[in-house]
């Protein structure tokens, strides 16, 4: 007959489980606020807080449990954070898909409700084995170290599986659920091994069967609960959905238009995404007679097929750091279509990368650079807008070359699009700032800038072919109305992101 398990080998071993899932169920709340609510470094600080906090309160809650009712508490404890924990992304997604409800409120009141579970779990686990220590003989010494040897273990396992297997490949949703089957498992497990000590345990043998029955329901079911929140949230029909280890991924159709959001962001639709393209690269191109072109950003492919019309042009680098992006856009056909088929073209070269860290290793320089990249709403995108890395990108730039780039909105983030501006200019560069009316974006801002000694008229036509562009709206691009003046703004240093804070606080302006 099999050994049955050893009561403090499974206490123990639930120990790692407990950190393990306990981290998970933080990341994924963290990084799906990040996805709905945009500006990551706001919502892990403030979700790692408020976890951290509230384990802290679940230690001290502990301690009112009396001896006699420990093993019992721990099982019931392991089964709350299995159903709360399991089904915490769902929740959140079926909850900001509702609308008009406290999001904000209810994400950190699960948030709470799990870390004050987990934190009462280690307490416990460590007053269970001081009660048999006469039975394992183990020091007090022995056994603290034993169990935090498997905290820790526990927390760096779900580190690594979380950014490399579990988002890209799970989701949110369903990686929650998984911990939370994890957790009722332990639950069953420890039921199983202290059997002959937990008199009347059917009741609690019941509970932890119906924990596990509505876990293994909602597994089913998630895809359907997901899948209907971000139709509430896009309000079109989504045609592909994913989650990279970077970004969540949605691309939507209604009628004839498709839309690419990125963790939320719209990034395109398909009705006047030309617009946009031609206006970031034909007033760079046209009389460039470039040869060489780099693009950072635009795994889309939507800049590349407009810097592909001009036949100067030999060689392109596209460096985008989600190969999700560049994979989707150079397979999917209606996308193929869009781009046409601008990916596989053979002057095209991809680099998925840090477009930072890329430019550090690679010494080549280009007669042309584009970059479009997202808007810099947190500190990560920040340094990618910042003087350092503008210096940086001067290195690469050949003498008579332009660079063109996306800078946001100069009517809803004047102070933000005039930061990139200034920007450019402490990085040592010459700017002719310009902007377009995309009516999907409003008015939309770009920068071209080249090294000091360069000059630059705007074309008076073009040699290929466009929709929007020509001499009279190419005039105009460069002319800003009165309502539109240039604030008194700081370059973005990296030691201070000030270009991260007039963003926040003139899109915060719009929304009021």
């Amino acid at each position: 007959m099999p050994k049955s398990p050893r009561p403090d080998h499974v206490l123990v071993f639930s120990v790692f489980v407990v950190a393990s899932s306990g981290l998970a169920y933080e990341l994924v709340s963290a990084a799906l606020a990040s996805y709905l609510l945009g500006d990551s470094v706001l919502q892990f600080s403030t979700v790692i807080g408020c976890y951290l906090f509230a384990m802290g309160v679940g230690s001290h809650l502990s301690r009112y449990v009396r001896d006699a009712d420990l093993l019992r508490v721990f099982i019931e404890v392991e089964l709350m954070i299995a159903l709360v924990g399991g089904l915490s992304a769902t929740l959140l997604f079926v909850l900001f898909g509702a609308q008009g409800l406290p999001f904000r409120t209810l994400l950190y009141a699960l948030v709470f409700a799990i870390g004050v579970f987990v934190g009462s779990e280690i307490p416990l686990v460590m007053r269970l084995l001081d009660a048999r220590k006469a039975e394992t003989r183990l020091a007090l010494g022995d056994m603290l170290s034993r169990v935090l040897t498997f905290d820790y273990l526990g927390a760096l396992l779900v580190s690594l599986l979380f950014p490399l297997v579990l988002a890209p490949w799970l989701g949110m949703a369903r990686t929650a659920l998984l911990f939370g089957l994890l957790n009722a498992a332990v639950a069953l497990y420890t039921l199983h091994a202290f059997r002959d000590a937990l008199p009347r345990r059917r009741g609690v043998l019941l509970r932890a069967l119906f924990v596990l029955a509505v876990l293994v329901a909602a597994v089913a079911a998630s895809p359907s609960l997901t899948g209907w929140s971000e139709r509430r949230l896009y309000g079109d029909d989504i045609i592909h959905a994913q989650t990279s280890p970077y970004q969540r991924i949605v691309l939507t159709r209604w009628r004839d238009d498709l839309r690419l959001y990125l963790n939320g962001e719209l990034q395109f639709s398909t009705r006047d995404e030309y617009r946009y393209h031609e206006a970031l690269v034909h007033p760079a191109l046209q009389d460039s007679g470039a040869r060489s072109v780099l693009v950072l950003g635009g795994g889309d492919g939507l800049a590349l097929r407009e810097v592909l019309k001009h036949a100067s042009v030999r060689e392109v680098t596209v460096v985008d750091l989600d190969p999700a992006v560049t994979t989707l856009f150079a397979q999917h056909p209606e996308l193929v279509a869009l781009n046409r088929g601008a990916l596989a073209d053979a002057r095209v070269r991809i680099v998925n990368a840090d477009a930072g860290r890329w430019l550090e290793t690679d010494p080549r320089r280009f007669d042309a650079i584009f970059i479009d990249l997202p808007d810099p709403t947190n500190f990560a995108l920040g340094k990618l807008y910042s003087v350092p890395f503008y210096r940086l990108l001067a290195r690469h730039l050949n003498d008579d070359g332009l660079v063109a780039i996306q800078a946001t909105s100069p009517y809803y983030a004047p102070h933000a699009y005039w930061c990139v501006e200034a920007s450019l200019r402490a990085a040592g560069l010459t700017t002719w700032p310009y902007h377009v009316n995309v009516p999907s974006f409003g008015d939309w801002g770009f920068v071209l800038a080249g090294h000091a000694a360069r000059r630059y008229t705007p074309p008076q036509r073009y040699d290929v072919p466009v929709r929007y562009l020509d001499a009279a709206t190419t005039a105009a691009l460069f002319r800003f109305a009165p309502d539109l003046p240039r604030p008194e703004v700081e370059p973005n240093h990296l030691d201070t992101q000030a270009l991260v804070r007039y963003y926040e606080k003139d899109w915060r302006n719009v929304v009021r």
